[in-house]
C-alpha cells in the first residue's frame, strides 16, 4: 500500500504541475518567446490561397495560334492595283504534325494564310478542307513536334462549368476571357444550328474566332465560333453574354473527316419533321422530299419512324445524327408505324449535297 500511495502522490503532483504550466502559457504567452511563432498561438489567420486558372492557361495557351488570312483584291480606287486585305483569327493545334482547327469564316476566300505561333515563329498555312455546316476548317503547317492542346474525348461539358476562351481579339495578342457554359448542344454531324453549339458567356470578339475554349483543367472543350446575332434588322436588341463554340467531340469528328477525305461526308435521307411527341417512340414524318432516298423507299408523310438499322429512335435529332454518320450508298432498314400498323422498308442512304 505504501508504494501505491507514493505513486499516487507523484501522479497527482505531475498532473497539477502540467495544469499550472498550461494555464501559465495561456495567460502569459509573452513569457515563452519560442511559442510565438507556433500556429497554435498565432494571432493572424492563415492566408487563403488565391483562386487562379494560371495552370490551365499555361497548359493550353502554347497550342493556340494567331491566324492572318490575306485576300488579294484589285481596288478601282487605287488604279486597279492589287491590294491585300487581312482578316484576323485564331486556331488550335490539334496534332503535333501541324494540323490546326479554326473557323471557316477566318480563312474563307483567302489567297494566303499565315500562322503565328506563340513563340513568335510564323509559317504559311495550307488549307486542307472546310465544313460550312459547322463553320470549321483544317489548315496545316509544315512543322513537327508542335505543342498540342490537352484533349479528353470522353469528357462531357455541363451547363455551369467554368470555361476560358483563348484567342487573339482585335490583334491585341493572346488574351484570356472567362465565363461559364450556359447551355450545351449535340455532337452529331447533322446540319447544325445555334442550339447544337455550346453557349457560354466568355467574351468572343473579332480575332477570337477559331481559338480554344478550355475548362479549368486546361482541357479543350470547344472551338470558339461567334457571338449571337439577330436576324431581324428592324428590331435591334442590346445583346450581351451570348457566345457560341463548336463542341470538342463534334469538332474532332469534322477534323478527322476533313483530314481523311478533304471534306465532311454526311448521309442524307430526305425527310422533314418537327419534334412531335407521340404515345409511341420515334418521330412523325411531316413531309418527304421528291427524288430523295426516303421517297424512293416508300416513306410517306404521317409515318412514325421508331427504328433505323438496329437503333431505336427517340427523337428526330437522334435520327438525323444516325443518318448523317452513315456512309453513303449504305442500305439501312427503317421500321415505322403507318396508320397504327408496323411496317418496314430498306433505304439506300446517299451523300448530302448543298
Amino acid at each position: 500500500m505504501k508504494i501505491f500511495d507514493i505513486v499516487k502522490y507523484i501522479l497527482n503532483a505531475v498532473s497539477y504541475g502540467v495544469l499550472f504550466a498550461v494555464a501559465l502559457i495561456l495567460l502569459k504567452p509573452e513569457l515563452f518567446p519560442g511559442l510565438q511563432s507556433s500556429p497554435l498561438f498565432s494571432q493572424s489567420p492563415k492566408e487563403q490561397q488565391a483562386l487562379s486558372f494560371a495552370k490551365a492557361v499555361s497548359l493550353a495557351s502554347p497550342a493556340v495560334v494567331n491566324i492572318y488570312s490575306e485576300k488579294i483584291e484589285n481596288n478601282p480606287r487605287y488604279g486597279h492595283q492589287p491590294r491585300a486585305s487581312t482578316r484576323l483569327g485564331s486556331g488550335v493545334i490539334m496534332d503535333s504534325n501541324g494540323y490546326i482547327l479554326t473557323n471557316m469564316h477566318v480563312i474563307q476566300q483567302a489567297d494566303l494564310i499565315w500562322v503565328l505561333l506563340q513563340n513568335g515563329q510564323r509559317y504559311p498555312g495550307e488549307l486542307i478542307g472546310f465544313d460550312r455546316f459547322t463553320d470549321l476548317a483544317v489548315i496545316k503547317i509544315n512543322v513537327t513536334d508542335l505543342p498540342v492542346i490537352p484533349q479528353k474525348p470522353e469528357q462531357q461539358p455541363l451547363a455551369g462549368d467554368i470555361v476560358l476562351a483563348i484567342g487573339n481579339p482585335l490583334n491585341l495578342g493572346q488574351t484570356v476571357t472567362q465565363g461559364i457554359i450556359s447551355a450545351t448542344g449535340r455532337n452529331g454531324l447533322s446540319t447544325t444550328s445555334y442550339l447544337e453549339f455550346l453557349q457560354m458567356d466568355a467574351a468572343i470578339n473579332e480575332g477570337n474566332s477559331g481559338g480554344a475554349l478550355i475548362n479549368s483543367n486546361g482541357i479543350l472543350v470547344g472551338i470558339n465560333s461567334r457571338k449571337f446575332t439577330q436576324n431581324n434588322p428592324n428590331h435591334q436588341l442590346e445583346i450581351q453574354g451570348i457566345f457560341f463554340a463548336v463542341p470538342y467531340q463534334l469538332a474532332h469528328k469534322v477534323m478527322r473527316q476533313i483530314i481523311e477525305n478533304g471534306k465532311v461526308v454526311r448521309g442524307w435521307l430526305g425527310i422533314v419533321s418537327n419534334q412531335y411527341y407521340t404515345d409511341l417512340k420515334g418521330f412523325i414524318v411531316e413531309s418527304v422530299i421528291e427524288n430523295s432516298p426516303a421517297k424512293l423507299a416508300g416513306i410517306q408523310a404521317g409515318d412514325i419512324i421508331y427504328q433505323i438499322g438496329e437503333q431505336p429512335i427517340a427523337s428526330i435529332t437522334q435520327a438525323l445524327d444516325i443518318i448523317a454518320e452513315t456512309t453513303p450508298n449504305t442500305k439501312v432498314k427503317v421500321k415505322m408505324y403507318r396508320k397504327g400498323q408496323p411496317i418496314e422498308t430498306t433505304v439506300t442512304i446517299i451523300e448530302l449535297n448543298g
